[in-house]
């Protein structure tokens, strides 16, 4: 029998197929959400109803059967032809493998051909991985990534940080690296 060191591992080396969610993918989603200490946990009805109504806009990353880490968005109803990404988190043993990046590369994929050419997402600015990802993705896609102030700390109704909001445009199908 393996122990856990050595089943993150084998998850560490394994490549990650992305796929579409499923609704029985909403609780080990909620737990990468929940366990990377840096999101803010939604519900757990809120990831059941993220996996139901929101699939065309999401990807989740699984290795073995199991949901290692994953990417939830909407297309803006005022703006169509912009996704916005609510959260992106993989687990421990997927960080710095690119793991995060490939998820937004896929979902990028999946709705530029629906007429979507900009990606927006909020970071807070004490998050510099996140901010880094989001550049990496820019570079690859040859997008500008332009960064404005989004919602101030006195906005929110508990001790909040600042959200930016960081947005990449234009999204290129073809320029992906």
């Amino acid at each position: 029998m393996l122990d856990d060191g050595t089943v993150a591992e084998i998850d560490r080396l394994a490549a990650p197929v992305m796929r579409t969610p499923r609704v029985g993918d909403a609780a080990q989603i909620w737990r990468i959400a929940k366990d990377s200490q840096v999101l803010d946990t939604n519900s757990s009805y809120a990831y059941l109803l993220w996996c139901r109504d929101f699939t065309g806009t999401s990807v989740v990353a699984e290795v073995d059967g199991r949901v290692v880490g994953f990417v939830i968005g909407y297309l803006r109803p005022e703006s169509p032809d912009t996704v916005f990404v609510w959260q992106v988190a993989v687990e421990q043993a997927q960080q710095g493998l690119g793991t995060g990046t490939a998820l937004i590369q896929h979902l990028l994929d999946t709705v530029a051909p629906h007429g979507v050419s900009v990606l927006e997402t909020t970071i807070a600015p004490d998050n510099p991985g996140s901010i880094a990802m989001f550049g990496s993705v820019a570079r690859r896609r040859g997008a500008e990534l332009a960064k404005a102030p989004m919602f101030d700390p006195e906005l929110f109704p508990d001790n909040h940080e600042a959200e930016d909001l960081y947005r990449i445009a234009p999204i290129d199908l073809e320029a992906r690296k």
